[in-house]
């Protein structure tokens, strides 16, 4: 990509996320552990939500660990679970400082007490009423397991007559669905991988998605800068002519 010419470019009411793909093989690359290649992998997440706060993003959504991930090697998820504690631990007072709303969605309950008591803990502590930014981790998500589970809730909600099949609209089932957006405007992915990987299905109608080969641990503020200033380029249409 070309440097970018507007370092100062300011999205507000943009809901942007993030595939954040490529620690294992940055971490093979480099003749690293797995673990050494996610410990980097945090360390670019604090840089880019710096940057994504001030651009006034409305929402920056990260994918951190989808249903599938659960098929890897115990040691790597023993590994990433220390790690979210790490994380929370050494980011949180910054987080607040910059008063960043934190918020984490998915089913993460196999994760243990003493993460889900850190997410908690987080949570709590930067439930800003208007934040700089809104930050979603996603942690134990899948796309299909959402729009399944919120299926079922309407569903209840129908047979209890607290819902009728008249109401029931994209803003219901947003209501309904773990991710704490609805449309999402911009999906960028790291890695090479020109897939979106079961993340946030819903809420994809109308993104824009952006692939870029650089591996996540590589992934820098400029780089972001640059993918939402081709963001900001772009003439969204939403299947109307304009011509």
């Amino acid at each position: 990509m070309a440097e970018s010419k507007n370092p100062t470019l300011k999205l507000p009411g943009i809901n942007a996320a993030i595939i954040m793909d490529g620690n294992g093989r940055w971490a093979k690359k480099n003749a690293l552990s797995v673990t050494s290649g996610h410990e980097r992998g945090v360390e670019v997440v604090k840089k880019i939500v710096e940057s994504a706060a001030k651009a006034k993003l409305e929402s920056l959504s990260l994918y951190a660990f989808s249903t599938e991930n659960w098929s890897r090697p115990k040691k790597e998820i023993l590994g990433i679970k220390k790690l979210i504690i790490k994380a929370i631990d050494s980011q949180l007072s910054e987080l607040i400082q910059q008063e960043v709303r934190l918020n984490f969605f998915g089913d993460y309950s196999s994760f243990g007490k003493t993460v889900i008591d850190a997410i908690f803990k987080a949570e709590r502590s930067t439930a800003f009423e208007d934040p700089r930014l809104k930050l979603n981790i996603a942690l134990g998500y899948g796309g299909r397991a959402d729009i399944i589970q919120a299926t079922k809730l309407i569903a209840q909600e129908i047979k209890l007559d607290k819902l009728s099949l008249e109401e029931v609209s994209d803003e219901t089932i947003f209501k309904f669905l773990k991710a704490p957006i609805s449309d999402l405007d911009l999906l960028i992915r790291t890695g090479g991988d020109q897939r979106i990987s079961n993340f946030l299905l819903y809420h994809l109608a109308y993104s824009e998605i952006q692939f870029t080969d650089t591996l996540w641990p590589d992934f820098t503020e400029e780089e972001f800068l640059q993918c939402l200033e081709a963001f900001f380029n772009t003439e969204r249409r939403f299947g109307k002519r304009t011509i």
